[in-house]
This record gives structure tokens, C-alpha cells and sequence, in this order.
């Protein structure tokens, strides 16, 4: 039976990449830091779909961490067929004004982790027939963010590591799609540590986590190469390459900045 695996899937588009994936008949390995959580997440998908649900509780920005969960994946499911790469965060302010520390965990989990977890497992998804790997970008991937400057960055990382790897593996059963949201109502800002002013500006043009998986599970199965889910979303990032980057960088700081 098919089998995936998917980081950060407690809550949010992780939650929601799961249930879909459930749906169209994959067995799933959850991995995030709450247990409970994860249960409970675990228990809805047997219950609804009758697919096999296991979970890990477990830091992947730890050092060991990428590798535990691999091992653990590898153990459970030698015919793990889905590595979604969806655990990541963002930290919203000003470069100088936030602790050098917090934001190179967030560059860790947000790069090193979803390269270290495709590393360690490609060898596994290449004995499949067909296998995927699905990485959790962000519309912030196409343009420089002034206050997410270096979460921008990381997602930028990880689509130009997408498109990469992508085409190093087209004559392989290994197919990679990136992920890129915009806005999405799920607890990014409050993480982020963004105000409720700020908040209730992305809330305006926010997509539903179920939404975004939907239509990430069915991009991911016909091996697209990119998806920028919603109408608005698709617009803003394809004008980023006609538009001068001063001009996009001083639209996005106008929304951001004006918030601090």
C-alpha cells in the first residue's frame, strides 16, 4: 500500500495535506513536536478514510532530527511513496530587532530540515514505481519581503532547490512539485508573532488550508512542477517578473511595515 509521509502535520496545511492524501487512499506518517496532537489527527484519518496512521513526536530542527524521522519512516513504511516537506515557519519584524538565534532555527527548519529529510530519503522513494516529494513554499518566494526578509529568503531557497532537484530526477520515478500559499488561515501569524491590525489585513484574501491541500494533492499527482493555489495569489506572484523589484519591495513594506 502507498504510503506518505508528511512533516508539520499536527495543524494547519500540514493537517489538511494529510487528510488529503488520506482521501485518495494513502496510508500516512505524521511527524511534529505534539503528540497529542498528532493522535488526534491520526484517529480522525483511520476513522474517515481506514487508512493506517502512524506518528512521531519530533524536533526536526534538533541536529539528530531529520535522520530520526527517517529512520523511523524507512522502518514503518519501506514503501513510503509521499515526502511532504510542509514543516516551516515565518518571523515577522525587523532583521536587527530579532534575536540572531530564533532566526536561524527558523532558516534551519525552513531549509536545511526539508534538504537533509529528501536526502535521507530519496534512495527509498527511487524503488518505487512512482513516488513524489511535495515542498511547502509560499508566495513570498518571488519577491524580497522587507519585516519576513529572511523567511522570504527561505522560501526562495526551497523553490529554486524544487525546481532543481526536479529536473536532476526526470528520468527517475521521483516527481517534485513546490507548494507556494499565499495568505492561508491557519496559526502562521500568530507564530510569526504579526498583530491583530496585520492579521486582519491577510484575512481579507486568506484561502482555507483545505483549499490549498486540495489542490496541492492534485498538482502533486499529475507531477506539476509549481502551484501557486488562488486566482490572486497567481496574479500577484506572475507580476513580480514584470513589475521592478523596487516597486514590489516597496508595495509589500507598505503593507508590513506600517503595522510595526
Amino acid at each position: 500500500m502507498k504510503t506518505a509521509l508528511i512533516t508539520g502535520a499536527s495543524r494547519g496545511i500540514g493537517q489538511a495535506i494529510a487528510t488529503e492524501l488520506a482521501r485518495h487512499g494513502y496510508h500516512v506518517l505524521l511527524t511534529a513536536r505534539s503528540e497529542e496532537a498528532l493522535e488526534t489527527v491520526a484517529a480522525t484519518l483511520r476513522q474517515q478514510f481506514g487508512v493506517e496512521a502512524h506518528v512521531l513526536a519530533a524536533d526536526l530542527a534538533a541536529a539528530d532530527g531529520p535522520a530520526r524521522v527517517a529512520e523511523w519512516a524507512t522502518a514503518t513504511a519501506p514503501e513510503l511513496a509521499v515526502l511532504v516537506n510542509n514543516a516551516g515557519y515565518g518571523l515577522w519584524g525587523r532583521f536587527e530587532e530579532l534575536g540572531l538565534d530564533e532566526q536561524q532555527q527558523m532558516l534551519r527548519l525552513n531549509m536545511q530540515v526539508p534538504v537533509e529529510l529528501t536526502h535521507h530519503l530519496l534512495p527509498v522513494l527511487r524503488r518505487q514505481p512512482k513516488a513524489y516529494i511535495l515542498n511547502v513554499a509560499s508566495t513570498a518566494a518571488y519577491q524580497a519581503v522587507p519585516t519576513l526578509s529572511l523567511y522570504a529568503a527561505s522560501k526562495a531557497f526551497l523553490l529554486s532547490f524544487s525546481r532543481g532537484l526536479r529536473y536532476e530526477l526526470r528520468n527517475s520515478p521521483v516527481s517534485v512539485t513546490c507548494l507556494s500559499p499565499g495568505s492561508t488561515t491557519t496559526d502562521f501569524a500568530n507564530r510569526a508573532g504579526m498583530n491583530d491590525a496585520l492579521q486582519a489585513t491577510a484575512n481579507k484574501v486568506s484561502m482555507t488550508p483545505e483549499q490549498v491541500a486540495k489542490a496541492a494533492v492534485v498538482a502533486l499527482l499529475v507531477g506539476e512542477a509549481e502551484l501557486i493555489p488562488g486566482a490572486l495569489n497567481k496574479i500577484s506572484a506572475t507580476l513580480t517578473s514584470f513589475v521592478p523589484k523596487s516597486l514590489t519591495e516597496k508595495i509589500a513594506a507598505g503593507i508590513y511595515e506600517k503595522h510595526l
